[in-house]
């Protein structure tokens, strides 16, 4: 007689499962449910203070989106019960947190209905253990804080869905993972495998004694399928370490008010999860995270810190969140890491080893460099899968950024950081992994992440019955440094990978949301200067430094890089508070830097006049606007110093300047438009050449059709455009130094005022922009076809630029359109380029002949109103003779966002007088000072160093006050070794794009 066949005996065990999984609980009655509501969340204390809500049954409506609620929940366990293991079924349709009997956060539930990729499993939690073995009679009196949003911030009717006592038939869970994990192991072995049809055998003869579902027939079946899950796996080539995460969103879909209460909740069930399963090891990053349970809920930071004292619980990751590595400046990259592993250090005695990235847009070609220097070995990330045309080709591998600096790096090959800990999880990695031939490690990321709450009971049941099973690669629950220490062993068979990590996806996110990009960018410059000048009085003795405020301030920037924040994916009120927030923090930097300045101008002796400073470490020769009336001053100001305008005043008489309708021109340029004003031609006088591609039009305002969301737009928007937005007036005239176009631009009901500028003396054209922007579904963007010719352009980016092909001849070109700069791009032949700085942009395009500039976007998910506003913005072009290097592009850059700084000093009664100082002197012109600083932790000066033009530099360096020691440091400000002692003089030695940091002992007063 044939056997039965491999479908029906898989169609059989599948529909017992499902008949087990409904037979797991047997309700026992509905519990009493009370509800307070509120708008925004409450303490414990404060639990009865909302509107109440008597008597709740299932299919009652509580709430509205983002509500919050303290529930009470009330019940007895009847005398039925005694003996068997007591349960509450709570689904309130949203996410809860329930609490003890001191309000401190003991369990998070999520709704069964909650968004997900359930291709991954199913999200819900929606059990509380109420004993293993009831007496009957139990009082229960339950009560746990509420918001009425799941996972991903989504809205199901808030409506009550579960509130009732049931029982647990244990024996019939246990039993229901017994068949999944065997039905899915089934379903990963190989067809002709004698494993695979031994499995499905014993899954068919379980299925056929649980006809009937009772005690005895489960306790039979149990014994049957034991027999397979007890078969080990043998010599294994491949091994699997897992590590229980739950990747959380500190804003996304949600306001960041949410994800404190997330974090609870995900924490709380954590810890619950770690008292029933010995082996399971939980990891969780970002101190931010960290600091907001630890400030509301100590209690359950506590036990947090207990659990990482045991090893069962990591702290993963180096930086104080998740940031944009692509937005994100230099420094502001540094502090992530400085504040991130001082956090860890100083809360639980870890030194950080492996930065932890799983969902970022894409990876600067600066960090390996950062993370070296900053005694971080190893990175973990996963976003490269989502790439859209090609596939990275390694797991494993060394990566290694523009300086030459490598550091391990592993993408788990499951390409998910929400994985279920199923069969097909391990069989997915095994199949996958692009580095197996040369590596026996992998790791993998189980749990429920984004909308936070981590791994639930299936995860840990189906680990617990995987560790060594026939059929599948090992797997063992660690943490995610014992895997690198592993995976460290077998480095030396790796490829290596240069460059940046470009993910093919995402490109839209370099410029939604421009008004938080541009305060972003703003606040890092004025962040500069500010610590610069209370470097300055501290040094002096003037002042004490201001530590506590600069390190606040600084965290609160590094929270809006977070890369759902910066990038501009996430929903309205959290773009709603972030601009209110930035506002606040930039008039309180501006503040603190302008009362500096006065005080410093003060002890100079300038009480009353006017001073400009300037903390770039270059003279400048500018014109500025010195007065309330309006005149114009030619100033020349040292490098990292600061004098009496008086002083900085020079002699000039400004030439002949033209401004019309149709030219600018000062003694450099010449610039002309046509009737639609746009710009024909920049003639570069003193290089005797045109800049604009003759026939073609430069500064054309074109706005796209953009159907994508906050994250995307098609890639085909250049073949769907919608107009160019069209001249409607325009007026010319000098103003002191300076020749200036006006021009009114309009585009349905939006509206463009920008002023062109063409300055005395300045090799730059100037684009003074703000736009009133109402269009949806749009994109604007400005081009600038220029009469270059290059095959590469050059891209400024953190500490160094990168170059990206012009060309589209590969789909790796193809697929690099979109590319990220900071402060410049730059199209250069050997003996001539042109630039295209700008202030406050990131997203760039440069194909052939033509520079592009992404400027808004206008998107309708999950912001439906995101860049429907007024922006302010400034970009420049900048013709030169030879390349970017040669001519300096980008002290332009910087020039252009860090402009001099005037103040009127402002004698401070009782301080010692101070001459202005030139901090720093360097003798290189490719070596740039990026930030000064006092030290974390000691009394030293940080100067922040590093090379520009990717050569080898050989620079002095002279310190304008009187040291005792200057030493190099790392990054986390820890001394390498003594460049000098007794002297204000040292010497460098840059390798290409080398970061070095100096810790300087002063002999001065401080």
């Amino acid at each position: 007689m044939p056997y039965e066949s491999d479908k029906i005996k898989l169609d059989r065990a599948k529909s017992v499962l499902s008949r087990l999984r409904t037979a797991i609980y047997e309700p026992l009655g509905d519990l009493n449910v009370t509800a307070w509501v509120t708008r925004e969340p409450v303490p414990y204390s404060e639990r009865e203070s909302g509107e109440r809500l008597n008597a709740l049954k299932p299919g009652d409506r509580w709430a509205e989106l983002w509500d919050c609620a303290w529930f009470r929940f009330e019940g007895r366990v009847p005398e039925c019960a005694a003996g068997r293991k007591v349960v509450l079924l709570l689904d309130i349709n949203g996410e809860m947190c329930v609490v003890d009997r001191d309000g401190h956060p003991y369990q998070g539930l999520t709704t069964v209905n909650s968004t997900f990729d359930y291709s991954l499993g199913l999200p819900g939690k929606r059990v509380v253990d109420v004993s293993d073995s009831a007496a009957g009679g139990e009082v229960v009196d339950l009560w746990a804080d509420a918001g009425c949003n799941d996972l991903f911030g989504s809205y199901h009717g808030g409506l009550l869905k579960e509130a009732c006592m049931a029982i647990c038939n244990e024996n019939y869970r246990q039993l229901y993972y017994d068949f999944e994990v065997l039905i899915e192991l089934a379903e990963q072995l190989p067809e002709a495998s004698a494993r695979k049809a031994q499995v499905l055998q014993s899954l068919y003869e379980a299925s056929l004694i649980l006809a009937g579902l009772n005690e005895d027939s489960v306790d039979r079946a149990a014994v049957l399928l034991s027999a397979e899950l007890q078969k080990r796996g043998g010599d294994a080539s491949l091994s699997v370490s897992a590590i229980g995460h739950a990747h959380i969103d500190l804003a996304w879909l949600w306001p960041i008010r949410e994800t404190i209460r997330k974090g609870a909740r995900t924490f709380a069930t954590a810890l619950r999860n770690m008292e029933k399963y010995p082996d399971y090891t939980f990891g969780a990053s970002q101190p931010q995270l960290y600091q907001w349970v630890k400030d509301d809920y100590p209690a359950l930071y506590a036990q947090v810190k207990e659990r990482i004292r045991e090893g069962r619980w990591e702290a993963q990751g180096a930086m104080w969140v998740e940031p944009d590595t692509n937005i994100s400046g230099g420094e502001a990259l540094i502090r992530q890491i400085l504040y991130g592993k001082r956090f860890f250090q100083q809360e639980f005695g870890q030194d950080m080893k492996v930065l932890w990235l799983p969902d970022v847009f894409g990876y600067s070609g600066s960090l390996p460099q950062l993370l070296r220097k900053s005694g971080i070995d190893y990175m973990m990330t996963q976003k490269l899968s989502w790439s859209v045309y090609n596939t990275h080709p390694h797991h494993s591998f060394h990566w290694e950024g523009i300086d030459g600096t490598r550091v391990l790096t592993h993408l788990p090959p499951e390409d998910t950081y929400n994985s279920p800990a199923a069969p097909r999880s391990l069989a997915k990695i095994e199949s996958q992994y692009l580095d197996r031939n040369v590596s026996g490690h992998a790791l993998m990321l189980f749990g429920i992440g984004d909308g936070g709450g981590g791994p639930g009971e299936e995860h840990l049941e189906r680990l617990s019955r995987e560790k060594d099973l026939s059929g599948l690669p090992p797997v063992v629950q660690e943490s995610s440094l014992a895997f690198f220490r592993k995976l460290e062993k077998e480095a030396g068979k790796f490829q290596t990978y240069r460059g940046e990590l470009y993910l093919e996806k995402h490109q839209g996110t370099l410029t939604t949301q421009a008004r938080n990009k541009r305060y972003n960018r703003k606040l890092e410059k004025e962040l500069r200067d500010l610590e610069w000048l209370a470097s300055l009085q501290w040094a002096a003795g003037q002042t004490e430094y201001p530590s506590d405020s600069l390190e606040r301030i600084w965290k609160e920037v590094l929270l809006y890089q977070f890369h759902d924040i910066l990038p501009g994916s996430s929903i309205a009120r959290v773009y709603d508070e972030s601009l209110d927030r930035y506002a606040a923090l930039t008039a309180e930097v501006r503040e603190m830097k302008a009362q500096a300045c006065a005080q410093l101008a003060g002890s100079a002796g300038w009480d009353g006049e006017k001073a400009v400073f300037n903390s770039l470490p270059w003279e400048r020769r500018e014109w500025i606007q010195a007065g309330g009336d309006g005149s114009w001053r030619k100033v020349v100001v040292p490098g990292m110093s600061y004098c009496r305008l008086a002083d900085a005043t020079v002699d000039a008489v400004v030439p002949a300047l033209t401004a019309s309708e149709r030219q600018l021109e000062n003694e450099l340029l010449k610039v002309s438009f046509n009737e639609e004003g746009h710009i024909v031609s920049v003639f570069d006088k003193p290089a005797g050449r045109e800049a604009i591609l003759p026939g073609a039009a430069a500064n054309v305002f074109t706005v796209y059709h953009d159907d994508g969301d906050a994250w995307d737009f098609p890639r085909d928007y250049r073949d769907r455009a919608a107009g160019q937005m069209k001249l409607a007036k325009c007026s010319a005239y000098v103003e002191g130094p300076r020749a200036v176009l006006e021009q009114r631009y309009t585009f349905g009901e939006s509206e463009l005022i920008q002023k062109i500028i063409l300055t005395s003396s300045d090799p730059v054209v100037r684009f003074e922009t703000e736009a009133d922007w109402k269009q949806s579904h749009s994109m604007l963007r400005v081009s600038f076809p220029v009469s270059v010719y290059s095959n590469e352009v050059s891209c400024d980016i953190q500490f160094g630029t990168i170059k990206r092909p012009t060309t589209r001849n590969t789909m790796i070109e193809f697929a690099k359109d979109e590319i990220c700069a900071h402060h410049y791009i730059d199209l250069s032949q050997p003996d001539y380029g042109v630039a295209l700085l700008n202030d406050c942009k990131y997203g760039h395009s440069v194909q052939g002949h033509v520079m592009d500039l992404n400027l808004l976007r206008s998107p309708d998910y999950p912001d439906p109103t995101a860049d429907r506003a007024r922006h302010q913005f400034v970009y420049a072009l900048y013709p030169h003779v030879g390349d970017a290097i040669q001519a300096e592009v980008g002290r332009k850059g910087y020039e252009l966002n860090v402009p001099l700084t005037l103040a009127e000093g402002k004698m401070q009664q009782g301080r010692e007088r101070c001459e202005p100082v030139t901090l720093i002197r360097i003798d290189h012109p490719h070596v740039m000072l990026e930030s000064v600083k006092k030290a974390e932790d000691s009394d030293h000066l940080i100067l922040r160093l590093y090379e520009t033009a990717g050569a080898n530099a050989q620079a002095d360096i002279a310190i304008g006050l009187a040291c005792e020691c200057i030493e190099e440091s790392d990054l986390m400000e820890q001394p390498l070794h003594v460049l000098q002692e007794g002297s204000s003089w040292a010497a460098l030695s840059f390798a290409p794009f080398e970061i070095k940091t100096l810790r300087v002992k002063l002999a001065g007063p401080q």
